[in-house]
């Protein structure tokens, strides 16, 4: 064996040591590249809910103003009945106590209505919240996989530390939006 091929036969072998010390970079690359993944989609469902709430909030709100329009009419129709003199006072009394019963019913669709709007806008900010911690920890995940990347290239562990770091505040971030009720 020639000395050339002594050095080069070290070399690979010192390169290929090197390539060990590397494994767990690239495996926690390839780990927060998966959870990368999970948090956007977690982010985009998210975002989603929130925009399909509060299209449900919109309609039921739209509802709602139907209904009190209706109801408003209706009273003010039973207002002119008992001030306009009519030659069938029993008809018309008839009518006004059918549009009593309009205006109950109405009364107590407006509340239901009412609410059901409101839970759809607390459903939308509730979304719209873990929107928020998706899209930090999605950030953060990213960033600590950038980081750790930089690794692979200056063969420095403190930045795979950083970046692990970076990728924790992350995880904890997303949690907390999975957490939320």
């Amino acid at each position: 064996m020639e000395a050339n091929e002594a050095q080069e036969l070290h070399e690979h072998a010192e390169h290929a040591e090197h390539d060990k010390a590397m494994m767990p970079v690239a495996l926690t690359m390839t780990l927060l590249a998966v959870l990368v993944a999970v948090v956007t989609v977690l982010g985009h469902r998210s975002h989603t809910e929130a925009i399909l709430n509060q299209a449900k909030a919109s309609d039921t709100w739209n509802e709602y103003q139907a209904k009190k329009n209706r109801a408003y009419d209706t009273a003010l129709v039973t207002d002119l009945l008992n001030v306009v003199t009519i030659a069938d006072q029993k008809a018309a009394g008839k009518i006004a106590k059918g549009y009593a019963s309009h205006q109950d019913k109405w009364a107590e669709d407006l509340e239901t209505e009412k609410k059901q709007a409101e839970a759809f806008e607390e459903e939308v900010k509730l979304a719209e919240r873990k929107g928020d911690h998706f899209d930090l920890g999605e950030a953060l995940l990213e960033i600590g996989l950038v980081i750790t990347s930089i690794t692979l290239l200056t063969k420095k562990r403190i930045y795979w530390f950083a970046g692990v770091g970076a990728s924790a505040v992350g995880i904890v971030a997303t949690v907390f939006g999975l957490l939320l009720k």
